[in-house]
C-alpha cells in the first residue's frame, strides 16, 4: 500500500501531464506513492499519456474540478493525500517539505505560488496579493494541497456544491480540525509552487478581476458553473 497518494484532475492536459508526471516522479523517491490522474471529461489523449508515464487513471465526467478531485482520493490508497493541478510542477525540495510537516503530524497545508512569464503588471501585482493573503490566513492554492487522510474524510473533502474555490473551504475546516486535534496546519514559504501561468495569456485582467468581484460581492456564484467559467473555459486551439 502507498503511504502517498498523488491525485491529479485533468481535463484535456495531454501536452500538460508529461512534465508534471516527471517532477512527480523525479521528487518521489524516498516514499512509496501512487499517482491517480483523473481524467475529467477529456477529448483529448490525456488518459493514454497518463497512464503511459506509470498513473493510474479514473474516469469523471461531469466537469467540475471539486468532484474530480474527490473523486481521484476516493479511487486512492494512500494515507496522505497530495493534490497537484495538471500544469504545475513541484520541485523535489517543495515535495520534501511538504511530506516532512505530515510526518510531523501536520493536518495538511499548501505553499505560496510562483509563476513564470506573467504578462503584465496586473497579474504579478496579483500573484503577490494572493501570496500575503495565502500566508496571514492559511490558505492552500489549489494546484497544490496535501492533507492527511483521517482529515481529508473527516471534514467531508472539497465541496462539491463549489465549481471555484473549493481549496479555500477545504483551508478553513482543516484548519478548525487541526485546531480541535492539535494538528498544524501549515502554508510552506520556500521553495514556492511553481505553476502555469497560462490564464493570463488566455484572458485579460479586466476578465479575472471582474471574476474576483463577482465572487467577494456574492459568494454563492462560485456553485455556478457558468459564472466560474474562468476555471472552465479555454480558448480555441
Amino acid at each position: 500500500m502507498p503511504r502517498l497518494s498523488v491525485v491529479i484532475p485533468a481535463h484535456d492536459e495531454a501536452d500538460e501531464l508529461p512534465r508534471t508526471l516527471a517532477c512527480l516522479h523525479d521528487g518521489l523517491v524516498d516514499i512509496d506513492y501512487e499517482i491517480v490522474v483523473v481524467d475529467n471529461a477529456s477529448t483529448d489523449a490525456t488518459a493514454a499519456v497518463a497512464r503511459a508515464a506509470g498513473a493510474r487513471v479514473v474516469t469523471e465526467p461531469h466537469r467540475q474540478i471539486s468532484r474530480a478531485r474527490n473523486v481521484g482520493a476516493a479511487h486512492s490508497h494512500g494515507d496522505w493525500l497530495l493534490f497537484v493541478d495538471a500544469d504545475t510542477w513541484p520541485v523535489p525540495a517543495l515535495l520534501r517539505t511538504a511530506l516532512s510537516h505530515l510526518e510531523a503530524g501536520a493536518c495538511g497545508g499548501g505553499a505560496l505560488v510562483e509563476m513564470g512569464d506573467l504578462p503584465n503588471r496586473v497579474y504579478r501585482v496579483g500573484l503577490r496579493v494572493w501570496n500575503r493573503l495565502a500566508a496571514w490566513f492559511l490558505f492552500v492554492a489549489g494546484c497544490f494541497a496535501f492533507v492527511r487522510r483521517d482529515a481529508f474524510d473527516a471534514v467531508g473533502g472539497f465541496d462539491e456544491r463549489y465549481y471555484a474555490g473549493d481549496e479555500l473551504i477545504l483551508s478553513r475546516r482543516l484548519r478548525r480540525w487541526g485546531r480541535v486535534h492539535g494538528r498544524d496546519f501549515v502554508i510552506i514559504a520556500e521553495p514556492r509552487v511553481l505553476t502555469s501561468a497560462r490564464k493570463a495569456r488566455w484572458f485579460s485582467p479586466a476578465q479575472h478581476l471582474l471574476t474576483i468581484a463577482m465572487v467577494m460581492l456574492c459568494p454563492p456564484v462560485m456553485r455556478s458553473r457558468r459564472l466560474m467559467w474562468f476555471w472552465y473555459r479555454r480558448p480555441p486551439r
